[in-house]
C-alpha cells in the first residue's frame, strides 16, 4: 500500500441512504487524511524506511525502530484500516458470498448475526473483522482503536469502522442501525477476490 490517500472507487453521496454523503467526505478527507498525514511525519525521520511496504511495518512491528512504533502502530494502522474499509464497499455491491468463500462461511445469516453481534459488542472505538486466522480458517475478530490485523498475523477479508465519526452525523448513538444499514454497502465480489489471493499463496 502506498502512503497516499487512496482514490474512492465512488463519489461522497453514491453510498446513500445507508452513508450520508457529509459523513463519507469528513471521514475520508479529514478523519483518513489525518492519520495518513501522521504516519508520513513519522516516517519522515526514517528515511530508510521509504521503501518498505506498509503492511510489512504493520506485520513485523517490532522491526520498525522503536522511537516511530507507536505512530506506525496508530496511524499506519488507521490508514491500512480506512483503506480497506473504502475498497469493501460499493453503491452496487454483489450482495452475497459464492463459491469457496461461502462454503467456508457455511450458513451466511448466522454468519451475518455473530458478525452484527460482535460489532455491537464491540467497547469503544475500533473495528470489526472477518480474517483468515493462521490455520486458514474464518474468524471474526475485534480490534479496538486502530489496531491492525496484520499486526496479529491475521489476514483481513472485510471490516466495518465503529468508531464514532464513521456514523454519528446520520446515526448518532444508533450503532445497531449503523451496522444493518452497512451490511447493504458490502461488496462480496470485491471480499471473494480478497479471498482467493490469500487462498493462491
Amino acid at each position: 500500500m502506498k502512503n497516499i490517500l487512496p482514490e474512492l472507487n465512488y463519489s461522497y453521496d453514491s453510498l446513500e441512504p445507508y452513508l450520508d454523503a457529509k459523513t463519507i467526505e469528513i471521514h475520508y478527507s479529514k478523519h483518513h487524511q489525518n492519520y495518513l498525514n501522521k504516519l508520513v511525519e513519522a516516517l519522515d525521520k526514517h528515511p530508510e524506511l521509504s521503501e518498505v511496504p506498509l503492511e510489512d511495518m504493520l506485520k513485523d512491528l517490532d522491526s520498525v525502530s522503536e522511537d516511530i512504533r507507536t505512530a506506525v502502530k496508530n496511524n499506519g494502522g488507521g490508514h491500512f484500516n480506512h483503506s480497506f474499509y473504502w475498497s469493501i464497499m460499493n453503491p452496487n455491491p454483489k450482495k452475497l458470498p459464492s463459491g469457496e468463500l461461502l462454503s467456508k462461511i457455511g450458513d451466511f445469516e448466522k454468519f451475518k448475526k455473530d458478525f452484527t453481534n460482535k460489532a455491537l459488542g464491540l467497547f469503544g472505538s475500533g473495528w470489526v473483522w472477518l480474517v483468515l486466522n493462521e490455520h486458514g480458517d474464518l474468524e471474526i475478530l475485534q480490534t479496538s482503536n486502530q489496531d491492525c490485523p496484520l499486526s496479529m498475523g491475521k489476514k483481513p477479508l472485510l471490516t466495518i469502522d465503529l468508531w464514532e465519526h464513521a456514523y454519528y452525523l446520520k446515526y448518532q448513538n444508533r450503532r445497531s442501525e449503523y451496522i444493518e444499514a452497512w451490511w447493504n454497502l458490502v461488496d462480496w465480489e470485491v471480499v471473494e477476490k480478497i479471498f482467493e489471493k490469500f487462498n493462491s499463496r
